[in-house]
C-alpha cells in the first residue's frame, strides 16, 4: 500500500517534472513578453519530431538527439518571432490568440502531410529502461532522468535569470520597456532571445516526452490545456510558481488516474478551479 503510493508520487513528480520542461518556455512568454502564445506546443512537436526523425531514419543515440532538439525548435522560434510575432506584441490578446491558432493548424497539417497521422516510436538507451530498486521500491529509471534533468535546467534557468546580465536585461525589459531602451538595452533583441530560449525548452520538452506522453501531430492541442494550467496556477513569468503547480499537477493527474479512474481525468480541472479561486493570480504573485 505504502509502496504503491510512494510509486505513485514518484510518477507524478516525474510526469511534473516533463510539464515543467515544456511549459516554462510558455511562462516566459506570456508573464514577461505578455505574448499569448498558444502555438506553443508546436515548438514542443517539433523538437519531439526532430529526436524521433535522427533516432528512426539516421540512427543517432537518444541522448545526442536532445540537443538537437533544443537548437532546431530555437531557431524556428527565433525565426518566427523576428518575422511574424515581433508584429503582434502591440496587439490584442484576441489577435495573438487568432494568430497562434492559425500557427497550430498549419504546424498540424504539414506535420500530417509529411510524417502521418501515427505515433512515434522511440527508442531508449538500455540504461534508461526498466526499474531502479530504490529501499525496496520500483522507480522508472527514465523518470529519473527526467527528474534529473529539470532539476539542472531549473538551476540553469535560476542561475541565468538571477546571476548573470543577460538576466538583468530581461527583468529591466519588461518591467519598464522604454526606459530600458533609453539606458541601451537592445529590447527587441533581448525578447528574440527569450523567446528562442523558451522555444528550445518547449523542443527540449517535447523530445524528452515521447515515451512519455506520446508524439502525433494533434500534439500541440492535446497538450496546450495542461501547458496554460501549469502556467495559470504557477503564475506567469515566474520559474519557481511554474516549477511547483507542474509537480502539484502531475502527482495529482496521476494519482487521480490511478485511485479513481473513472473521473481520474478531471481531477486537475477541479484542482484548477479551486487554486484559482485561492490564488487568482497564481502561486507566485503574476497574473497569466
Amino acid at each position: 500500500m505504502i509502496g504503491n503510493a510512494l510509486g505513485v508520487l514518484f510518477d507524478g513528480i516525474a510526469y511534473g517534472s516533463l510539464l515543467f520542461v515544456i511549459s516554462i518556455g510558455l511562462s516566459v512568454t506570456m508573464g514577461l513578453m505578455n505574448f499569448v502564445n498558444l502555438a506553443h506546443g508546436a515548438f514542443a512537436m517539433l523538437g519531439g519530431y526532430a529526436c524521433a526523425v535522427l533516432m528512426n531514419r539516421a540512427g543517432v543515440p537518444f541522448l545526442a538527439t536532445l540537443p538537437v532538439a533544443f537548437v532546431v525548435a530555437a531557431l524556428a522560434g527565433i525565426v518566427l518571432e523576428r518575422t511574424l510575432y515581433v508584429r503582434l506584441y502591440r496587439s490584442t490578446p484576441l489577435d495573438q490568440v487568432m494568430f497562434t491558432i492559425g500557427l497550430v493548424f498549419m504546424s498540424i497539417a504539414a506535420t500530417t502531410y509529411f510524417f502521418g497521422p501515427s505515433q512515434q516510436p522511440v527508442h531508449l538507451p538500455d540504461f534508461l529502461r526498466g526499474q531502479v530498486q530504490v529501499a525496496g521500491i520500483g522507480l522508472g529509471a527514465y523518470r529519473m532522468f527526467l527528474i534529473a534533468v529539470v532539476a539542472v535546467i531549473t538551476l540553469a534557468l535560476h542561475l541565468l535569470l538571477v546571476k548573470t546580465r543577460f538576466g538583468a536585461q530581461v527583468r529591466a525589459s519588461v518591467d519598464n520597456a522604454v526606459a530600458s531602451s533609453g539606458l541601451g538595452i537592445n529590447v527587441n533583441r533581448v525578447f528574440g532571445v527569450t523567446f528562442a530560449l523558451g522555444s528550445g525548452l518547449a523542443g527540449l520538452g517535447g523530445a524528452l516526452g515521447i515515451d512519455v506522453l506520446g508524439l502525433d501531430p494533434t500534439f500541440p492541442f492535446k497538450y496546450i490545456v495542461y501547458f496554460l494550467l501549469v502556467v495559470a496556477i504557477g503564475g506567469a513569468g515566474t520559474i519557481k510558481g511554474g516549477l511547483v503547480a507542474a509537480i502539484v499537477l502531475g502527482i495529482c493527474d496521476v494519482a487521480g488516474k490511478y485511485y479513481v479512474p473513472e473521473i481520474g481525468s478531471f481531477i486537475i480541472y477541479f484542482l484548477m478551479v479551486l487554486l484559482m479561486i485561492l490564488f487568482p493570480a497564481g502561486l507566485y504573485g503574476r497574473r497569466a
